[in-house]
């Protein structure tokens, strides 16, 4: 294969893995339809809708800092008006919410200080968790990179570049999945670093020339597979 086919193919997977999500739900659990997302909530918090006439409670996960109060498509409504009750510490409120929702994967944000709900996530939280789990990343693949013998500036600077594209873009993918369904995003994970691992492998094959073919080979399953590890630790004790 010549340089001019391989970078094409490399182009071709790099364009793949920025801009085509790609959302899996066959033969696999129904996922939330609804998603209530709270900072720091008391561990005796609950919602209840009470706008439907069975009254369904949240089921709850809870994920460093935040709390996930979730809903399924059996317990909404067609009206799109829903009414929620709060209840912590022997307290409760009811807030409101018309907007229509989606058949799944919707998140709301709680605010209980303001006792406001709202549409979508509350604001720098996607900012912030991307740029965590990408900082995390790096810092692992640049000690595998650095203990494979690479010292040129060029390398390092061809590893940067590589690595904010690929894993940048996985991250991002990753935050546009739902809060609380570790498992698919686990699944979604395990997807992207295959590409991920394509992209690398060629951009640093063609990039790179301080090291051998099988040195970099090497890396990068060596970078990859620590950093699929890493990743699914992440998401399970981190925000996602």
């Amino acid at each position: 294969m010549n340089k001019f086919c391989k970078y094409l193919i490399f182009l071709v997977i790099l364009t793949l893995i920025t801009v085509i999500p790609i959302i899996i739900f066959a033969n696999s659990a129904e996922p939330p339809s609804l998603i209530i997302l709270i900072n720091n909530p008391p561990e005796d918090l609950s919602i209840v809708m009470i706008s439907n006439e069975e009254q369904p409670e949240a089921m709850v996960r809870r994920v460093a800092w935040e709390g996930y109060y979730v809903f399924y498509s059996s317990q909404m409504q067609s009206d799109g008006e829903y009414t929620f009750k709060v209840t912590s510490n022997g307290k409760s409120f009811e807030c409101t919410f018309t907007k229509p929702i989606k058949r799944y994967n919707e998140i709301l944000t709680l605010d209980l200080s303001s006792q406001k709900l709202s549409y979508g996530k509350y604001p720098f939280r996607s900012v912030l968790l991307v740029s965590m789990r990408l900082l995390l990343t790096l810092l692992i693949e640049g000690i595998v990179f650095w203990l494979f013998g690479f010292r040129e500036k060029g390398s390092w600077l061809i590893f940067l570049i590589i690595n904010l594209i690929t894993q940048g873009g996985l991250n991002i993918w990753l935050n546009s999945e739902a809060s609380s369904m570790s498992t698919y995003l686990i699944l979604t994970l395990i997807i992207g670093e295959f590409f991920v691992f394509l992209v690398e492998i060629i951009g640093f094959e063609n990039l790179i020339r301080e090291k051998k073919r099988k040195v970099i080979l090497g890396y990068v399953l060596l970078a990859n597979l620590i950093s699929l590890i890493a990743g699914g630790y992440m998401i399970s004790i981190l925000p996602v």
